[in-house]
């Protein structure tokens, strides 16, 4: 399979059958080791929970540059502070210069809003003179605090001088990380791309959690204190003061009054009504869920929305629930937290609802469900956002919607039948919509139809659900466009009884690409799964390890910072089954399992989500040829699709008419050999540059 599908070999290749597809067993491979991200320009972007997010600052005392002394209390009347910014600054790193003035229009712009600043200089070397000289000239009307005790640095744990720290009025820290990504160590920019202070402050003003809640600041590293008592850290664990808080920033967003989840966990009657179910779920590390490994001690997680229990959360969870159960002061507690009904990513700008209400009965097992709905695009289009909404949530398992294009006769490709092209979005329990940064957008051609694929689990009580998804759109053709190739293996055999059974896929990488996130997909036999690229010389690197696959939780990994592959590199997505009697969820362990769509039945799917830096469609079709065997084997996959055999290919013999546009190059309605070769000799021989705009 083409690692490249919107392009044209990948379209002459998904003509063919797939028999190109890996179909062999093997042995379990050697022990994993940890992948290493590429280090982009910017801020990257951090989990919440690991960095302090949902802790509660100490009502912290200090000094002002005029003398006068202050608290960081708790303010929750209309006629305080409701959000309180405390920025770490320097009179004489460079960095802390460059964003001085947007912290001063970010401060003058939220103070009718009941929005607090404060600003902290935790250099030792900088004087009183100058710090009060850099407040004066950039207009800073909160109190500038020059921190000579680090006892602010060691509360908060800041790391550098931009470091900024976003708090609700309960003390609750909701963002921390970097104002913006407009200045970096080395870097500048006219304007920045991501707005993460003012992005965290409109949403906590509008009560809800920031979409990014920490991400490493770029600017001069402070020196690290000792540690002190002050710290949150040391903060007993108490209901109030520490769980409450772990319950939100874990596990409200299914577990709340309404939610998804079998009972709610946002009072304190609820939690200890259901410690003991807790203590069990943590400990076997069943919840939060997330299935990804470890990365290797010492290290950072490489994945964004990575939900794992930090082992400080854990190990205070765990002896709470154990234990006598603290209360602590109720004047500790943080803000109630509260959940929208509406669309996270804002408006849409366009909305699809099945056709029907699904019907979906009240006990067994329900097939996969598959309805289509027409976009009546009358052209393309840049989905930025996308949310998936199921009328009744409690029966939904997960959503997967695909886009596909019919040729003329009405007919659809194998690999869009099957669920391997085509791929936008997905829902499962508690992730139902992204947002891409600026500069990024997947495409929707005109014309297409959108495939939904539904599977319900009956929950006692029939009903029924009529799932919507909503989409944002673009102005204009990104920098990046986001594209999914789907690794499968159509030809997996799993022999009954075998515990421990592996299969596995590949595709080439025909040109540079950076991936920025994965998505596994098996049944209920599949036990582990894992993403690795084996470079031209034959080195092999784990991007992703999955070492407990969970069929109740279709994760979509989500790397931090985009991991670059290179050209002629092979990604290999291998899966391992339990088709044992062992397995409990194992529909009949005396059956030879085949692909199918149905859970009885079993798929190795493995999606990549990624985007090509620099070079155009011609430059990306140059490297496929080149990967091809050169010209040579365009002309025989041109032959394979030509199917009458009149040296042209009309939009009824590809399996993705809707792309013929981009092919058809003198626009005469048909591709010709010679249309082919000329795009494979400007992909030979054009300079890099930006994306061409399609």
């Amino acid at each position: 399979m083409s690692f490249e599908r919107p392009l044209l070999v990948s379209l002459l290749l998904a003509a063919l059958p797939l028999t190109v597809l890996a179909a062999e067993a093997f042995s379990a491979p050697a022990p994993v080791t940890a992948p290493t991200a590429s280090v982009l320009q910017g801020p990257q972007v951090l989990p919440g929970a690991e960095n302090g997010i949902g802790r509660l600052v100490p009502a912290l005392t200090f000094m002002d540059l005029s003398g006068k002394t202050q608290t960081l209390t708790t303010a929750k009347t209309a006629k305080t502070a409701q959000v309180t910014v405390i920025a770490f600054t320097s009179s004489s790193c460079p960095v802390s210069k460059k964003y001085a003035p947007a912290l001063a229009r970010m401060e003058a712009d939220y103070a009718a809003k009941n929005v607090r600043f404060i600003f902290v200089d935790a250099v030792a070397s900088d004087t009183v003179k100058d710090l009060k000289a850099m407040a004066v000239a950039q207009g800073w009307k909160g109190p500038v605090v020059r921190d000579t005790g680090g006892t602010m640095q060691k509360a908060l744990g800041a790391r550098v001088t931009t470091e900024v720290f976003v708090l609700d009025a309960a003390r609750t820290l909701v963002y921390r990380g970097a104002v913006s990504d407009q200045y970096g160590l080395g870097y500048a920019r006219d304007d920045a791309r991501h707005h993460y202070l003012t992005d965290a402050l409109d949403a906590v003003l509008s009560g809800e959690p920031p979409v990014v809640t920490a991400t490493a600041a770029p600017g001069c590293a402070l020196v690290s204190p000792a540690a002190s008592k002050t710290t949150a850290a040391s903060t007993n664990v108490t209901y109030y003061a520490r769980i409450a808080r772990l319950m939100q920033t874990n596990c409200a967003e299914c577990h709340h009054t309404g939610g998804i989840a079998p009972f709610p966990l946002d009072t304190l009657e609820s939690v200890r009504a259901h410690a003991a179910a807790i203590h069990q779920s943590v400990e076997r590390r069943a919840m939060p869920p997330w299935s990804a490994a470890p990365p290797a001690p010492g290290h950072q997680t490489l994945w964004a929305n990575d939900r794992t229990l930090p082992a400080g959360d854990r190990t205070d969870l765990l002896a709470w629930t154990h234990g006598s159960k603290p209360v602590g002061n109720v004047a500790d507690a943080p803000l109630p937290r509260s959940f929208a009904s509406g669309w996270k990513i804002g408006k849409p700008d366009a909305i699809f609802e099945l056709s029907r209400a699904v019907a979906v009965k009240a006990e067994g097992v329900m097939s996969y469900v598959n309805i289509e709905v027409p976009t009546n695009f009358t052209e393309d289009k840049w989905v930025t956002g996308l949310e998936i909404h199921p009328t009744d949530r409690g029966v939904v398992h997960h959503v997967l919607v695909f886009v596909i294009n019919k040729d003329a006769s009405g007919r659809v490709s194998r690999s869009q039948t099957e669920g391997l092209d085509g791929f936008l979005a997905a829902y499962v329990p508690g992730t139902n919509s992204f947002i891409y940064p600026n500069g990024f957008a997947k495409n929707i051609p005109a014309g297409a139809i959108l495939r939904f694929q539904l599977h319900y689990t009956p929950n006692g009580t029939a009903t029924t659900d009529q799932t919507r998804l909503g989409l944002k759109f673009a102005s204009h053709a990104p920098e990046h466009e986001v594209r999914v190739a789907g690794l499968a293996n159509v030809f997996l055999n799993i022999p009954p009884g075998d515990a421990h059974h592996g299969e596995k896929a590949d595709i080439p990488v025909p040109f540079d690409a950076k991936i920025l996130a994965f998505m596994p997909h098996m049944h209920v036999r599949g036990s582990a799964c894992r993403y690795e690229v084996v470079a031209p010389d034959g080195t092999r690197q784990t991007l992703l390890d999955v070492p407990r696959y969970d069929f109740n939780w279709q994760h979509c990994y989500r790397y931090a910072d985009p991991v670059k592959v290179t050209k002629g590199s092979r990604i290999e997505f291998t899966g391992w089954y339990d088709n044992s009697t062992g397995n409990p969820a194992n529909p009949d362990p005396n059956k030879n399992v085949r692909w199918g769509p149905q859970t009885t039945e079993e798929m190795l799917l493995g999606y990549v989500e990624y985007y090509v830096d620099g070079p155009s469609d011609g430059q990306q079709i140059g490297s496929i040829v080149s990967s091809l065997g050169g010209l040579a084997g365009i002309q025989a996959l041109f032959h394979a699709v030509d199917k009458n055999g009149d040296g042209k290919v009309t939009p009824d013999e590809l399996p993705r008419p809707a792309l013929f546009k981009r092919l058809d190059t003198n626009g005469d309605g048909a591709i010709t050999l010679d249309e082919i070769k000329a795009l494979a000799s400007q992909g030979s021989g054009a300079s890099a540059g930006a994306p061409k705009a399609q």
